[in-house]
């Protein structure tokens, strides 16, 4: 088994176990709320119908639920596209829930694979996604989509990890971090800003993050600083 197929196997057991312990909008894990900066930048389309929204990576729907209830009645669509089938089935059941249904569309599909259409969203949203494509050239591939799949005055908001270490809380050993794109953040921030050259910068921020997951029976902390970047078209 290669690298990358090791990772994402780990990756779906990690989120499997997590989708199954834990339910959306519950408190005790991180699909407790939506990410604040998220649903901030939605007041930027207030009064527009038939609103065009991309969730690259929505897993059970941690913020395009919350998304799709604001655009509840205005001919609007979210467009849920994640890797994995169990979480997209529960992301149907919790638009059910939610009374999102009709709003939600969703694309089983690993986000390097996922043609987006040129000019067809109004909002793009990639939340701790973007760094599980396969390779550098790939997340740059992506990239390029998205900004082409973006509608003039349209916003991109991605919020990265970065410089990612994972560490054995027993032994202290730091392991190999089991993620796809691992870059250094000022690299990570550089590449970003030079894709996205010309483009409207709306809010750049880094953020030192640390958390306790499990893996393999085996407690680790996950250290990060999470760069949330956000451009407008």
């Amino acid at each position: 088994m290669n690298r990358i197929d090791y990772i994402r196997q780990e990756e779906k057991k990690y989120h499997d176990l997590c989708y199954e312990q834990y339910k959306l909008f519950e408190i005790g894990s991180w699909l407790y709320k939506p990410v604040k900066t998220v649903m901030d930048l939605m007041d930027h389309f207030e009064g527009q119908n038939n609103l065009q929204v991309l969730d690259l990576g929505s897993g059970v729907g941690r913020n395009s639920i919350p998304i799709a209830q604001k655009l509840r009645n205005t001919s609007g669509t979210v467009t849920c596209v994640d890797l994995l089938n169990f979480a997209l089935t529960k992301l149907q059941t919790y638009s059910k829930e939610h009374d999102v249904f009709e709003v939600i569309k969703t694309e089983q599909a690993a986000i390097e694979n996922y043609h987006i259409d040129s000019n067809a969203y109004d909002y793009i949203v990639a939340v701790s996604s973007l760094e599980h494509v396969k390779s550098k050239e790939d997340f740059k591939k992506v990239l390029h989509s998205m900004k082409q799949g973006t509608k003039n005055g349209g916003i991109n908001c991605l919020i990265i990890n970065s410089n990612i270490q994972e560490i054995d809380l027993k032994t202290n050993e730091e392991l190999e971090a089991l993620i796809e794109i691992n870059l250094p953040t000022d690299e990570m921030i550089h590449l970003l800003k030079s894709i996205y050259k010309g483009w409207k910068e709306v809010k750049v921020e880094i953020k030192e993050l640390a958390y306790n997951i499990v893996r393999n029976e085996r407690h680790i902390q996950l250290k990060t600083n999470a760069i949330t970047f956000v451009v407008q078209k």
